[in-house]
């Protein structure tokens, strides 16, 4: 059975012309002036926090993806009751939209890690069920794989003078394009299965993705022309680790060797 799960992919697209890509939200913002992001503790506690979330999150994510993978049962529940993803994506669409837009719930806790929390469920569930649809071995390569284009990603911007904020219209753009790929490609392979355009499409969301999460971590790191306020720790974690999970389902529709 060819199951491509075409919404995981999308979402992101769609959102990248909303609050996150504009270059308005995640500019600084006006109650934080750039003399704080001068700050270096102010800067260096705000990306230890972001990156002690997204490790939480992507911990919690790689135990779902294993147990999906490995206990048999399960993964065998969720290849034959696909409704349960589709229950998962609708609370990933809500926790997500929540989070992306509104500023209230985002920046107030307990309300935004509770937020964070259901929207990372939710997507582990959904990865983990699209994961237990390859063989385990895909599965780990393509983790192997993920893992090392997002450090050499994030080591990368560490070190660049290349300042991706600066291109928020090439990154609209790139959400555009995949986005109408994603929906093209969706209508296509649900009347007919065709790898080459399956295979297409996966390489184009790996490439955009793995753009989108430079341009991501150098809303983090900041001292670029666009800069995420300190107070959005839970916006800069969210993105990121989004980046990371379409990477990793997109590398592992490359591997293409299916249960």
């Amino acid at each position: 059975m060819k199951v491509t799960f075409p919404g995981l992919q999308l979402v992101r697209c769609d959102l990248s012309l909303g609050p996150g890509y504009d270059g308005e939200e995640r500019a600084v913002s006006d109650s934080f002036g750039p003399g704080e992001w001068d700050d270096r503790k102010v800067r260096h506690t705000f990306i230890r926090k972001v990156y002690t979330i997204i490790s939480v999150q992507l911990l919690i994510t790689v135990a779902i993806i294993a147990i999906f993978t490995f206990v048999e049962p399960v993964g065998q529940f969720v290849r034959k009751n696909v409704a349960v993803y589709y229950v998962s994506y609708a609370v990933f669409i809500v926790t997500y939209l929540t989070l992306a837009c509104c500023q209230g719930p985002r920046r107030r806790f307990p309300w935004n890690i509770i937020l964070l929390a259901l929207f990372t469920f939710a997507m582990g569930f959904m990865t983990g069920t699209i994961s237990s649809m390859y063989q385990t071995k895909a599965v780990i390569i393509a983790m192997i794989i993920t893992a090392v284009v997002s450090i050499s990603v994030t080591i990368f911007c560490f070190q660049t003078k290349v300042d991706f904020t600066s291109c928020t219209g090439l990154f609209c753009v790139l959400g555009i394009v995949l986005m109408v790929t994603g929906i093209v490609t969706s209508i296509v392979l649900y009347f007919k299965y065709i790898y080459w355009l399956h295979m297409v499409y996966a390489a184009l969301g790996a490439i955009c993705f793995t753009l989108f999460l430079a341009y991501d971590t150098q809303l983090v790191l900041g001292n670029r022309k666009h800069t995420i306020s300190p107070e959005d720790y839970i916006t800069g974690a969210l993105q990121i680790y989004t980046d990371i999970v379409y990477i990793f389902t997109f590398v592992l529709q490359l591997l293409g060797d299916r249960n």
